[in-house]
């Protein structure tokens, strides 16, 4: 796990070096059936947590239930209709399955929630 956790942590530094992201959105951990893979995922969300605030990037981090509502219009929305919605979102994106589909709702949710935020600015200004 430790050489897996270390392999992240090096990618992910490297597309940070190549694409020079100005912002970053995780998923908030949420609780498997099986507690194993909770930590593991917690450990993986981690690096990510790290790697980005090394490199200076603000992270966004989303509930499961807020990402679905945001992208489908309900929390309890299931994984197919996550990649459905972000099909549509996003036409002649090539999405390679669901877990992908989940990691650009996330996205997708950061740009309507700093869209969301620019505009009250504006409009307080």
């Amino acid at each position: 796990m430790p050489q897996r956790l270390a392999r992240l942590a090096e990618q992910l530094e490297q597309l940070i070096a190549e694409r020079q992201p100005g912002a970053a959105a995780v998923e908030e951990v949420f609780v498997n059936k099986n507690p194993q893979s909770t930590l593991k995922l917690g450990q993986a969300r981690g690096v990510v947590l790290m790697t980005t605030a090394r490199a200076g990037i603000a992270v966004g981090e989303y509930a499961p239930t807020l990402v679905k509502k945001a992208v489908v219009g309900t929390g309890g929305a299931e994984k197919a209709q996550v990649h459905a919605m972000v099909s549509r979102l996003l036409p002649g994106a090539r999405i390679a399955g669901p877990d992908a589909a989940d990691a650009l709702a996330v996205a997708i949710t950061h740009a309507h929630h700093l869209a969301s935020n620019r505009a009250g600015l504006t409009q307080r200004q």
